[in-house]
């Protein structure tokens, strides 16, 4: 699992991809607004603690887990299919943004615990890619969502242009070592 900082940073860069998403320019010219994209930035941010936190009983004063730590909160068919789902609506019911923000912070959250021994149920099992124990290595993560954020709003919001650019910058590079 990935530190409580980790989740925040990595729940920031999803509201990112979630806002651009929902911003994208063909739905801002049928009509969504910027609260929506704020709406889906901040679901985002929340979703990305949600699995964690979906697990307490908070009806209770000993706030202890009502399920097992990463059982059906952490299952990724379920985060995966309310994303689905919400994309399906956007622009169509008021609350997709939001839905489709706080699907974002799930998922980004199942990515940031996967490479843990312990892993997240995808489909059925637990799987775990094994790379790291809980709370090491978390720049790798919170660098990875980062990157994708930035790749996401490249790709909806300016057609690539800046991954071109960064690409034949890395190329320029690479033919000034080789000369």
């Amino acid at each position: 699992m990935a530190s409580s900082k980790a989740h925040h940073a990595t729940g920031w860069a999803a509201g990112i991809i979630a806002a651009a998403v929902v911003l994208h320019p063909a739905r801002a010219a049928a009509g969504a607004h910027m609260v929506s994209g704020v709406l889906a930035l901040l679901a985002g941010v929340v979703g990305a603690t949600a699995p964690d936190w979906l697990e307490v009983a908070w009806w209770t004063r000993a706030r202890k887990l009502w399920i097992t730590h990463r059982t059906l909160t952490h299952w990724g068919v379920g985060w995966a299919a309310l994303l689905v789902l919400s994309y399906h609506f956007l622009g169509r019911h008021p609350a997709a943004p939001i839905a489709f923000g706080f699907a974002c912070g799930g998922l980004m959250h199942l990515f940031a615990d996967w490479p843990n021994p312990l892993g997240v149920p995808w489909i059925v099992a637990r799987h775990s890619l094994n790379l790291w124990t809980s709370g090491h290595c978390d720049l790798i993560i919170v660098a990875g969502a980062w990157a994708a954020a930035l790749f996401v709003v490249d790709d909806v919001w300016f057609d690539h242009v800046y991954g071109r650019m960064l690409l034949d910058y890395g190329r320029m590079l690479l033919n000034a070592l080789h000369t």
